[in-house]
């Protein structure tokens, strides 16, 4: 007897326990049935042939194959519906029980990669909650049991026009891979803690090698005469599986540079969406998450969905090659392509910028982000593989010239932890062009060869670093304490405080009532004054616990600072574009009510802002107040 293909391709497959379990079940059934045969006999005195009824199940592979496979036929592929759905029913239990990951088993590194994943986006996810692992655990498993069902509804449906033992070999493979890598053009092994689904259903490539099998089963002499077969036969499920839905998924992309399409909208909480955009996706290849059911079921219930499909020979959007995930409507979440790890596609990108155009501003943030994102991963890995980073990277990860912006609600916690792993100093020194030895880290270090101060900053400090001209950077703590030393000239065309209104509404500044009680007082010079200024909060200046006004100004004579003259504050406005609040130590004007004030420069709605601040000599100012003060 010819060799059956299973035989060939799973030798030990015949002493496999389900396969004796069957084999003995047929052979209970074929010794009750001649016993019922003989009873028969002599009831009616007409004699059987035994030898219709004493079927012995032979020791032959194929023949113990085939007594496996008909009971498989019976149980998974009755004629009768209602028995086929009944069966699948009373069996899917212990089919997830043998081939769905348990709860327990889900490793600890799938959290900290989603961790990662958070991360990469600037968000700070140092640590799951306990609710929330268990839902991420409850989706890692429906999306298993729901991979796996697409096989099983598959196989056992008619459009599987296979032989009950080729649905049978497919099973026993797929339940031992996880997905295909598409990058990679092969399937990744699947282990008891694998947390992805399981391989989508391509069913092309399936029809291809049942082809090839087929023909061994009808003569398994081809493996002799036919090198062709012989050398498609003798690949292994995955390798050929791999192979074939790679060739495939190149076949369906042969017409890649077709980028005419449309944009398909799914909507935030419509379950209907949900599952369209499931199935749009579905062997597919696209790599996405989304491709999971639960998946994208919870990804709609959190913002809209928006994908861009380019037509197929017929003109019909059916090929994913954008998405666009929103948190809520408005909000863009996340971009992908299909490139390796989701890159898009270079001559995708008009289309995406196209699109990103109808989200306004939002898009802008979304590109920034991303950028930002994208840079910081790179910083990231590199710091940790000890790979120099340039000048250019390290004013990003120092934000010297912008803010690091991220997806989270928080700052992106890697910017910090990365600026742990590495040596301030050497930074430093690449950042500012100077030499390690020429950064003093404390006021003994100061000399006349420094360049940057980063360490205390009170009145003593002040006083020596003053008398090196060298020191051109101050910081309290590199770099998010710098200290606010600062020269600006003043607008000579100022020359009047309705000047000054104007030129401030100009800009955008908004002003506070108190602020223009001041302001219609304030003496301009009608020249162009250069100004030095520096900043000392009222705890630098020696008062922890606060101080009031007269105590803070006398204080500041003492260390030999100067008080400002009031059109310090308007002017500075116009020139510094910083948010922070500050207050400017002067002379205070009285406003309407006759109460003395000074300028307050702050911000508030995005905008800058000029404010008066009440200042009566015994008005008592916290520690960390910020007073300006003309430099001696």
């Amino acid at each position: 007897m010819e060799k059956h293909p299973l035989h060939i391709k799973i030798p030990d497959l015949q002493k496999a326990e389900e396969v004796q379990d069957s084999v003995s079940r047929q052979e209970r059934l074929n010794s009750r049935a001649l016993e019922e045969a003989r009873e028969i006999e002599e009831e009616t005195g007409e004699p059987i042939d035994p030898e219709l009824f004493d079927i012995k199940i032979p020791n032959d592979p194929t023949e113990r194959i085939n007594v496996y496979m008909d009971r498989m036929e019976k149980i998974f592929l009755n004629p009768d519906p209602k028995v086929r759905t009944r069966n699948l029913k009373l069996l899917k239990p212990y089919i997830y029980d043998a081939f769905i990951i348990k709860p327990e088993e889900v490793p600890e590194s799938y959290f900290e990669l989603q961790q990662q994943v958070a991360r990469e986006q600037g968000i700070d996810a140092q640590e799951i909650p306990e609710n929330m692992r268990r839902q991420m655990i409850e989706t890692v498993i429906k999306d298993q049991k729901h991979s796996l069902d697409n096989w099983i509804g598959y196989l056992t449906s008619e459009d599987a026009v296979y032989p009950t033992w080729f649905k049978y070999f497919v099973f026993r493979n797929i339940t031992k891979l996880s997905q295909f890598d598409k990058a990679l053009g092969k399937f990744k092994d699947r282990t008891d803690t694998t947390v992805a689904p399981y391989p989508d259903v391509y069913r092309e490539p399936l029809a291809q090698i049942c082809d090839i099998y087929e023909k061994v089963a009808e003569d398994s002499k081809v493996l002799k005469t036919d090198p062709d077969i012989q050398k498609e036969f003798s690949k292994s499920f995955p390798k050929h599986y791999a192979e074939l839905i790679t060739k495939s998924l190149s076949a369906s992309m042969e017409g890649k540079e077709e980028i005419r399409g449309e944009w398909i909208k799914y909507s935030q909480g419509n379950n209907r969406d949900a599952d369209k955009l499931y199935k749009s996706l579905e062997g597919k290849g696209t790599g996405w998450c989304t491709a999971g059911k639960s998946t994208s079921e919870a990804q709609i219930n959190s913002g809209d969905f928006h994908v861009y499909y380019t037509y197929n020979a017929n003109n019909e959007p059916t090929q994913p090659r954008i998405a666009i995930r929103m948190n809520g409507q408005n909000q863009i979440g996340e971009v992908r392509g299909i490139l390796q790890h989701q890159a898009l596609e270079p001559q995708m990108s008009e289309i995406l910028e196209n699109k990103l155009s109808e989200f306004g501003s939002e898009a802008d943030k979304y590109k920034k982000k991303s950028e930002d994102m994208r840079e910081m991963t790179d910083i990231e890995k590199k710091t940790k593989a000890n790979i120099q980073l340039t000048k250019e990277e390290l004013e990003f990860l120092y934000e010297l010239n912008g803010t690091i912006e991220g997806f989270g609600y928080q700052k992106d916690p890697r910017v910090e932890e990365v600026r742990d792993l590495r040596s301030i100093v050497e930074d430093i020194s690449v950042l500012f062009g100077c030499a390690e030895d020429q950064i003093a880290t404390n006021i003994q270090e100061v000399n006349e060869n420094s360049m940057i101060y980063i360490g205390g900053w009170n009145g003593a400090v002040y006083n020596k670093i003053k008398d090196f001209p060298n020191i051109t950077h101050v910081y309290e703590s590199f770099p998010n304490e710098k200290i606010f030393m600062y020269t600006f000239e003043t607008d000579p065309k100022i020359d009047s405080p309705q000047k000054a209104k104007n030129k401030l509404e100009e800009k955008g500044i908004w002003i506070s009532d108190w602020g223009k009680d001041i302001l219609e007082k304030t003496k301009f010079s009608g020249k162009q004054e250069n100004y030095n200024l520096v900043q000392f909060t009222v705890e630098q200046l020696g008062f922890p616990n606060g101080a009031t006004t007269d105590q803070i100004y006398a204080k500041a004579k003492e260390i030999g600072l100067k008080l400002c003259p009031a059109e310090v504050g308007p002017q500075l406005r116009l020139s510094y574009p910083g948010k922070d609040w500050k207050l400017i130590a002067m002379e205070q004007i009285p406003d309407r009510y006759g109460d003395p004030v000074v300028f307050r420069l702050g911000s508030g709605s995005g905008k800058l802002e000029l404010y008066g601040g009440g200042a009566r000599p015994s008005s008592k100012w916290c520690g960390s107040d910020r007073w300006v003060f003309l430099a001696s």
